[in-house]
């Protein structure tokens, strides 16, 4: 019983889209960690300095001493508009054009085959249409000669 379990868990694993899926998640969890870090560093600073206030309460403003923070508030949003938009234009728009393609039955163009690959493409359409003389691929490949003593 729990070793049919392991392996109804381990083909669920190893299925294609949970790895992908995965991978993605934790590609998308750093970038967001480098958005943040720019944002944190670079931007946040910026709106301190555009409100007008230096020092520690920079970038909030305060209600008795009670201090709203807008300097965050507007840094998070702009962390999560810059994440958003790279994934936009580098993973959901390019996956759209492709699956659009797709619809209308454009393949984006398969690689060319290898030279061995077109080599036995030759080497097949030369046999199919009689060109080669019977038995030439055994004397090629040596199967039609005397051994050797």
């Amino acid at each position: 019983m729990a070793s049919s379990m392991f392996k109804g868990f381990k083909d669920f694993i190893m299925r294609g889209n949970v790895v992908d899926l995965a991978v993605g998640i934790v590609i998308g969890a750093a970038f967001t960690t480098v958005v943040t870090a720019f944002t944190t560093g670079f931007i946040k600073p910026l709106i301190q300095l555009m409100g007008g206030d230096s020092g520690v309460g920079a970038g909030a403003w305060h209600v008795g001493k009670v201090a709203f923070d807008y300097a965050s508030f507007l840094n998070a949003i702009i962390t999560f508009l810059i994440t958003a938009a790279v994934l936009y234009f580098l993973v959901v728009f390019p996956l759209n054009q492709l699956a659009e393609r797709r619809k209308r039955g454009e393949e984006p163009p398969s690689e060319a085959p290898s030279e061995e690959v077109q080599l036995l493409t030759e080497i097949r359409d030369a046999l199919l249409r009689g060109q080669v003389p019977p038995g030439a691929a055994n004397d090629v490949l040596g199967r039609n000669r005397p051994p050797e003593r």
